[in-house]
């Protein structure tokens, strides 16, 4: 299979005219991949399959494929590190092309072709466990050529209990306690957001017959509904944009609103419009600590709509997870996180543009579930889990790690 999914690549890279470069080429191969048999497209979706059954045999989180930034190579993360498959075939440029293009549907091709970049869900099944895996994947434009990067979605959710959080904090996230507001889980990209979020739905899904409308571009985990109504909603599948759909779902009798990314300000403005109107709403940032998160909402939108938004953004806010994931000790990822439960002197501080306050509110607030990320990663040295170097690198305040290292 591999050498004939091999053949079909080369073969047809041979026959792609030579006045055809840059993205005009790219585009020629995404157009013309329609026209491959149906045999040979079997045969190629059969070949990502092998690379990907070998991604999760060697415990990979991520695969990227294609453009010239791979050298021809396929490239795995594992343990965070990214690392060549030299064992798998190399890819020319135009091969890595068709492959990629080989799994898409004539209306991706459109998408990808004019917006540079695709985001989609890809399910294939795992012969060795008799599972289907689920990848989240994106397809873009490396210097004119297409490029893939699939990340593997856990097939196994993570109990919310493993995440030791204080039960105030746990409180501030539960729709049975609270059933208003907005709680946000940030950190960077590969950080285990959506690990955390599906955790959240699940602890949901056990204790709580409520309905969760999810919101994602891809949907990732699909959640199987128990105690709760769970709906998903993919981007540009099921719904256009994330306003739409944060817009939408107020008409949909939600009870918990789950919204992957707060990526612009029009959703921004839809969550905290959505959070206002008395719905238990959890959506996801880019940024690494608390503070960075409630700055860069207020930040992204506009200037005159500033102050409006820092009003309401107090007084919808309930708690703020930020986390990372550590190299640890073992050769394994250890997460760190920072949490954040809003009380009325955080409320305050948001509403006085007084956020560098909030830091020494989390340094004292244990007793009300909160932690800094100095704090956690100074615990997991402490418990032998992480180096020293890592818990300096990772501190998001790198006098404070240092003050409580000496303080030890």
């Amino acid at each position: 299979m591999i050498n004939q999914a091999l053949d079909i690549l080369r073969d047809f890279s041979k026959s792609i005219p030579d006045a055809y470069i840059g993205a005009d080429r790219t585009n020629y191969i995404i157009e013309h991949s329609e026209k491959i048999s149906i045999k040979e497209k079997e045969i190629l979706i059969k070949f990502l399959n092998h690379i990907l059954t070998a991604m999760v045999d060697r415990g990979a989180s991520d695969v990227e494929i294609g453009g010239p930034g791979t050298a021809n190579y396929i490239w795995f993360r594992i343990q965070g590190i990214k690392k060549r498959a030299k064992d798998l075939p190399n890819l020319k440029i135009d091969e890595a092309t068709l492959l990629i293009a080989s799994i898409l549907n004539k209306n991706q091709h459109r998408h990808l072709m004019v917006n540079r970049n695709l985001d989609f869900s890809y399910t294939f099944r795992y012969v060795k466990d008799n599972v289907n895996v689920r990848f989240r994947a994106d397809a873009y434009y490396d210097l004119d050529c297409l490029s893939l990067n699939m990340r593997a979605i856990a097939s196994v959710l993570r109990p919310i209990e493993s995440y030791d959080f204080h039960s105030y904090a746990l409180q501030s996230m539960s729709h049975n306690y609270i059933k208003f507001g907005l709680t946000l889980i940030t950190g960077i990209t590969g950080s285990g957001k959506s690990t955390t979020l599906d955790a959240i739905i699940n602890y949901h899904n056990q204790t709580d017959p409520c309905q969760i409308i999810v919101i994602s571009s891809p949907i990732e985990y699909v959640h199987t509904s128990n105690e709760c109504i769970i709906k998903h909603r993919e981007i540009g599948r099921d719904v256009l944009s994330f306003k739409d759909g944060v817009t939408q779902a107020l008409r949909q009798d939600p009870d918990i609103i789950v919204i992957a990314e707060m990526r612009d300000p029009e959703t921004i403005m839809a969550t905290l419009e959505v959070a206002d109107t008395g719905h238990k709403v959890f959506s996801t940032l880019h940024t690494s600590s608390a503070i960075e998160s409630i700055d860069r909402i207020i930040a992204e939108v506009n200037p005159v709509e500033q102050e409006r938004v820092r009003m309401r953004l107090a007084d919808v806010l309930v708690s703020v997870v930020s986390q990372k994931l550590i190299p640890g000790l073992d050769g394994q990822l250890i997460l760190a996180k920072e949490v954040l439960v809003v009380t009325p002197s955080v409320k305050a501080a948001i509403k006085n543009n007084n956020t560098s306050e909030i830091y020494m509110m989390m340094n004292q607030g244990s007793k009300l579930g909160m932690i800094t990320m100095e704090q956690d990663l100074m615990r997991l040295y402490q418990q032998r889990k992480i180096s020293k170097e890592n818990m300096i690198a990772f501190a998001n305040n790198k006098n404070r790690i240092r003050q409580l290292f000496k303080a030890v």
